[in-house]
């Protein structure tokens, strides 16, 4: 009678769990964000063609590869700032191409010392070369620093470039964004299902119970042996209770209520729901360790292929 009223309690916490879930859903919008993503933005102004790419792919921590021009690697402490506080998790390459606007009426200034000492340099060695190559013209003005270029002014052009910059990151979050809507539907989705399993498996527990006393009574039966009515009670409710899976569905009750609310927050929650994950399995693994009846193993096998379809995915969220 006890079980019975145990299993109606189980019953009535999936309905409303699931109902709660669905109710949830469909007051809020959410911002669960993937780590995969990019972004990439064009601008052409006063001083030159500036163009700004953005890719991130899943990581454990903020993982930052920044590639900027030698000229403006003094804007790189900053780019980081930009980044860190748009993203918080995930490996991120970024790469800033600029093609700075010639000056008219400036022709080539030459660095003639350089260049002296270049040909010099050659000529000293052509002598110990077995076939030296004859060194023209050309290949002294590409060497660095004969052609002195005009400096470009950092701070001057900072305020445009890192403006481009949180548009070009902005465009990155949207597609992270979008991408972790869909993730977050796969898991609410995943969810449910584990929901409905996990009703359909408490309405079946006083079956499943009352089954296997019919099995240990029969059992004794066809031993032929007398025992003590009172002693093979206690027997079969202390067989009974060892295989009772009332604290494992609380537990998975629990958890999946912590993951609703976990992947609904506006703040990174990859690895909160990663352990919610592992925890989740956990539970799945003692319901098969109790294996009394063939239910009990279908329904952690069942669980575990839904929770690592989840855990799978989850290894994408920021």
């Amino acid at each position: 009678m006890g079980t019975s009223r145990h299993a109606e309690t189980y019953i009535s916490k999936y309905f409303g769990y699931k109902l709660t879930g669905h109710n949830r859903r469909n007051q809020r919008s959410y911002m669960t964000a993937s780590m995969t993503a990019y972004g990439r933005t064009e601008e052409s102004n006063e001083t030159g063609h500036i163009t700004w790419e953005i890719r991130s792919v899943n990581h454990r921590y903020l993982e930052l590869n920044i590639r900027l021009p030698e000229e403006l690697r003094m804007l790189e402490a900053k780019v980081r700032e930009h980044i860190s506080n748009k993203l918080k998790r995930g490996k991120v390459d970024c790469l800033l191409r600029f093609d700075a606007n010639e000056i008219p009426g400036n022709g080539l200034s030459i660095n003639k010392d350089l260049a002296n000492c270049l040909v010099k340099s050659a000529e000293s060695i052509q002598s110990s070369i077995t076939d030296p190559a004859m060194l023209n013209a050309m290949d002294v003005l590409r060497w660095p620093g004969v052609i002195n270029r005009d400096t470009i002014d950092a701070e001057s052009i900072s305020v445009p470039l890192l403006k481009q910059l949180d548009m070009t990151l902005e465009r990155v979050v949207e597609t992270r964004v979008s991408e972790g809507n869909k993730l977050q539907a796969m898991i609410l989705e995943r969810c449910d299902t584990i929901a409905s399993l996990l009703r359909a498996f408490g309405e079946k527990l006083p079956e499943i119970q009352q089954m296997l006393r019919d099995r240990l009574t029969e059992k004794s039966q066809e031993l032929a042996i007398d025992l003590d009515k009172d002693r093979l009670e206690q027997e079969i409710l202390l067989l009974v209770q060892k295989s009772d899976v009332a604290e494992e569905l609380d537990r998975l009750d629990a958890h999946l209520d912590e993951v609703r609310q976990v992947v609904q927050k506006n703040e990174p929650v990859g690895r909160r729901l990663d352990f919610l994950m592992q925890e989740l399995n956990r539970e799945a693994n003692t319901l098969g360790s109790k294996a009394a009846n063939l239910d009990y193993t279908n329904t952690s096998v069942d669980l575990k292929v839904l929770i690592e379809q989840m855990r799978e995915q989850i290894q994408n969220i920021e």
